[in-house]
């Protein structure tokens, strides 16, 4: 199976070291992996900050850079999310309607692709420890991801999985909204954390690194003894 990779901005800059795990768990799985060295943003962060007309003209960039048949997966719900939900907004009675309707059938976020599509539920990963699932608010509801990263994750053999409390509350990120309501988002950041700290998990996952950037900031700024993983480096692990 062919599938194109898409990398957001921020895997790419930050922490490139998930895509190459997502890479190595779906080469193991037997797909063909492509990455087209060409492709940027998806556009959401300046449709969330009010750009749309800009937004556009990078989304029609998109729209190109991922042409084609191939199954597109990514490392983030949010921006699959954004993708699948939103380009059809913009796009509206355009040339490119239907193209973009495809689109949105071919784009995964990585573990629903790895359980719908793939029909997987056992990587072979092993980590040893205790650890609790953070559901995003795009994967969860935008994406409407909730069980499959669980049966991901109680495949991997020596992982104990403990649900936290309020476990689909948003995390206080929402992009820009952790600039601009700061004290709001350090709050909700705080009660994640606490919530997780309670199960006396070792270990936080989530399928957004977007979520895991916020928790890990304010994880690392109050000392607590809680890491931070994307769902795609604990797949990876062990094997």
């Amino acid at each position: 199976m062919n599938v194109q990779l898409f990398i957001p901005c921020f895997v790419d800059q930050l922490y490139p070291q998930t895509a190459f795990n997502m890479v190595k768990v779906l080469e193991k799985l037997g797909c063909t992996v492509h990455y087209n060295a060409n492709q940027t943003c998806c556009g959401q962060p300046a449709f969330n900050a009010g750009f749309q007309h800009e937004c556009k003209d990078v989304a029609t960039k998109f729209l190109k850079d991922f042409s084609g048949s191939d199954f597109i997966v990514a490392p983030s719900a949010s921006c699959t999310g954004f993708v699948r939900n939103y380009y059809g907004k913009i796009f509206d009675n355009s040339s490119v309607h239907n193209e973009v309707k495809d689109m949105g059938k071919r784009l995964y976020e990585f573990s629903e692709f790895l359980t719908d599509v793939l029909k997987v539920d056992n990587v072979g990963a092993k980590l040893e420890g205790k650890a609790t699932y953070h559901d995003s608010c795009a994967g969860l509801r935008e994406c409407k991801i909730k069980e499959g990263p669980r049966k991901l994750l109680n495949n991997v053999q020596g992982l104990e999985l403990v649900e936290m409390n309020d476990v689909e509350t948003c995390c206080g990120f929402g992009g820009t909204f952790a600039v601009k309501f700061e004290p709001i988002s350090v709050a909700m950041a705080d009660q994640k954390v606490n919530n997780a700290l309670a199960t006396g998990a070792q270990y936080m996952i989530s399928t957004d690194l977007s979520c895991l950037m916020h928790l890990e900031g304010y994880i690392k700024q109050k000392g607590h003894n809680l890491r931070t993983l994307h769902l795609a480096d604990v797949l990876a692990n062990g094997w």
